[in-house]
């Protein structure tokens, strides 16, 4: 072996097991992993997979003596039910080490993030999914034997080895014995693995054990008749490694079992920073147990983004190894494999698939596992809300297509039970009369927190939103058909950059199409999890959202005209405030509060924590249209709207109502007066807006904002548990308060 390894590497040869199972002492990181596929006596078909990481956390400066973290991530996937279940345990010192990660610039760039990751750690605690050890961790010095807080892979006598995994929450594990069936292969370059000016790190595995033993699915135990394993231990890494000097590597992977007697692994690494392609490589392991080594290239379709993190992952790879006869299709037996940790930024996807094609010539399709980490992460909010608003204009668009089925229409317009009302239905006339003007403006694009507020809420309180993720239309097509319905009444002539709906279709079908979207959310308030008690206290919520937006819209009509001339002659501009808030409340914070307590509701929380989200919310969807005030004169970011639009159509806005209690009377005077003019001079508007600012208006406001926030989230806080929906909402909080568009 050319390459210069540490001391406690394998050497050339076959890999002595009984020394090279145990922990390295030269090694940073380490982990052992194992993955199986087993069919019990409910006949279900089950894969787990379980990593069992040890890092270096620090070393003693006097004796030299090395300290270790460790954690474990695994998952159980259901394939004939389609769910899969995510464990992930770290360790107790985990606060601490994330904290220090932090301070030296890892994670996430987004500062509003970071600030709700540190408040969660400097508790002590980690965001769940993710688990702080409660009990002690053990691990063996002359076997084999990882021992982390009851979650045990141990080496017996016979060489086989043992897996026993147990998560009270989701009430599923498994006690499994691995017995191998091939001996010990080196991966990479005969075993070693260089991420070219990162880590190099040895990595053997053992492709095919038999498995026996149980499983636990919802806490009821069922034999495992029939099962294979797949077993890897990779180990390296420098002790004193700077981050700075490391590579932020991303890496497909895949461990294939073929019904031919073959396994095969491929591995592919990426600079995720430069997109360079660094090593690609797949393994044939044949009947014989001889390894061959070919370059190989993966492709990869069938993008799939989670609702969860709203990261995208190819669900279909293909890997070709011409050199080696090699050509083989993977698919995830179902897309939702996604494993949301920490651990991992914040996410990766690891999962069970099928495959199919040819290796060395021979036919072949069996089952595998793929892991996907570090690439296309979604790593700040402005990035996240991208990434809501195209999953929500594919929930409107899979709701309101172009071409839509009979069952489409039906369900648009009528019900199964009630197919007669479809009778002489012009589908096409449909589409262009009702879908397209909604289509209009939905497929441009907007702000997307309204949809993503009941998901984060269901998620909050310790609900599942994939199981509502239909929900995501409905506050966009709430808000939608009071945007269209609103510029009808304006007068508009932009709407999300482009033409008002009224504009291209003329009033008489955008006001109808704007008032249709009002009742189009009545078709996804319902999933199979939902009693029909909670059902009816989401309808009570719906139409109550409804009745406050209408409400708002017709006082904003109204206008403050009829008290403006007591205002500007008493200089108490609190009336005025209260008026102008009370439009706000009930157009946006009311709505954005429903949508909440809706999401609550669907996540099964308590009566506290629906109420806590909700008031949330309103807080939030007050402060945002009180940032909205302040920005529309300090000017969007962008030029998105031009500065001081409200001025020039003399509309009466919060800091306005701030100013006529700061302002001398002569001043109030001129404000008022001209705000009648609606003046289109620049100058006139801008002497305006520099008049609010100088006396203290717009910093008013946006005080007044943070503190509704701050406030709201003061009392939610205490009511929700520490999790990654946590740091999102609080972040998001932050987001609307700091955001310049």
């Amino acid at each position: 072996m050319s390459k210069k390894i540490p001391a406690d590497w394998p050497q050339a040869g076959p890999i002595d097991l009984a020394v090279h199972d145990l922990p390295h002492r030269s090694a940073a990181t380490e982990w052992w992993y194992v993955n199986t596929h087993l069919h019990t006596s409910d006949h279900r078909s089950i894969s787990i997979f379980a990593s069992f990481f040890r890092i270096v956390k620090a070393q003693d400066e006097v004796t030299k003596e090395l300290h270790y973290a460790h954690s474990i991530t695994w998952a159980y996937v259901d394939a004939d039910a389609r769910k899969y279940h995510a464990i992930s345990l770290v360790d107790k010192d985990a606060p601490r080490l994330a904290l220090d990660k932090l301070e030296q610039g890892e994670g996430t760039p987004d500062q509003r993030l970071r600030r709700a990751m540190r408040e969660i750690l400097e508790k002590g605690h980690v965001p769940y999914p993710d688990r702080m050890f409660k009990g002690d961790v053990h691990v063996g010095a002359r076997r084999l034997a990882l021992e982390l807080d009851g979650q045990r892979f141990c080496k017996r006598d016979d060489n086989c080895y043992e897996l026993e995994l147990y998560n009270e929450r989701e009430r599923v594990g498994c006690n499994l014995v691995l017995r191998p069936r091939r001996p010990p292969i080196r991966h990479g370059e005969d075993g070693i693995v260089d991420i070219q000016g990162g880590e190099t790190m040895f990595y053997y595995f053992i492709p095919k054990c038999d498995v026996t033993g149980t499983v636990t699915i919802n806490a009821v135990e069922q034999q495992v008749l029939t099962g294979t394993a797949w077993y890897d231990h990779e180990f390296g890494g420098k002790q004193e490694e700077r981050r700075d000097k490391r590579r932020d590597i991303g890496w497909n992977w895949c461990a294939l079992q073929l019904d031919n007697g073959f396994d095969v692994t491929a591995a592919q690494l990426v600079d995720c920073q430069t997109g360079e392609l660094l090593n690609s490589k797949v393994i044939v392991v044949d009947r014989e147990h001889r390894r061959h080594l070919f370059p190989a290239t993966i492709s990869f379709a069938n993008v799939w983004r989670s609702t969860r993190t709203f990261n995208e992952y190819p669900t279909h790879w293909h890997v070709d190894a011409p050199d080696g006869d090699l050509s083989l299709d993977i698919d995830g037996v179902f897309d939702d494999q996604e494993f949301v940790t920490l651990i991992s930024k914040p996410a990766f996807w690891e999962g069970r698939v099928e495959v199919s094609g040819r290796v060395l010539g021979e036919t072949v399709k069996g089952l595998g596992f793929i892991e996907r980490s570090g690439f296309d992460v979604v790593e700040t909010l402005d990035d996240f809300f991208k990434q809501v608003g195209k999953e929500v204009r594919k929930s409107v668009q899979s709701l309101l297509p172009f071409n839509p089925t009979f069952a489409q229409v039906r369900d648009m317009i009528a019900s199964p039970e009630r197919e007669q009302q479809m009778v002489g239905v012009d589908s096409e006339k449909l589409v262009r009369t009702m879908c397209k003007p909604v289509r209009e403006i939905t497929d441009r694009g907007g702000k997307s927190w309204r949809s993503y507020a009941a998901l984060a809420c269901c998620d909050v309180v310790g609900g599942d939103s994939r199981d509502f993720v239909r929900w995501l239309a409905m506050p966009e097509l709430m808000h939608v058909g009071s945007l269209i319905v609103d510029d009808v009444q304006d007068r508009s002539t932009v709407r999300r950059g482009g033409p008002p709906a009224h504009v291209i279709y003329g009033e008489a079908l955008a006001i109808n199409a704007g008032t249709a979207c009002y009742f189009m959310g009545q078709r996804l308030l319902s999933a199979p999890t939902l009693s029909s008690a909670d059902k009816l206290k989401l309808y009570d919520l719906y139409f109550e959202a409804l009745r406050a937006g209408h409400a708002g819209q017709a006082l904003d009509l109204g206008g403050f005209d009829d008290i403006m001339p007591q205002i500007v002659e008493t200089g108490d501009g609190r009336l005025l405030e209260e008026q102008v808030l009370a439009v706000h409340r009930l157009k946006t914070a009311a709505p954005a509060g429903a949508l909440a307590r809706m999401g609550g509701i669907a996540g099964g929380g308590s009566a506290a924590q629906i109420d806590g989200v909700g008031r949330f919310f309103e807080a939030v969807g007050l402060a945002f249209q009180i940032v909205d005030d302040v920005l529309n004169l300090s000017g969007f970011e962008r030029d998105l709207k031009q500065r001081g639009e409200d001025i020039s159509q003399g509309k009466v806005t919060l800091p306005v109502a701030k100013a006529m209690s700061l302002l001398g009377r002569e001043e109030r005077e001129w404000l008022w007066e001209t705000l009648r003019q609606q003046s289109q001079d620049p100058a006139i508007v801008g002497s305006v807006v520099d008049r609010l600012e100088a006396c203290g208006a717009l910093a008013a406001c946006s005080r007044q904002a943070r503190e509704l926030v701050d406030d709201a989230w003061q009392r939610l806080d205490p009511l929700v548990e520490d999790s990654m929906p946590k740091i999102m909402l609080r972040s998001f909080g932050w987001y609307v308060l700091e955001r310049h568009y």
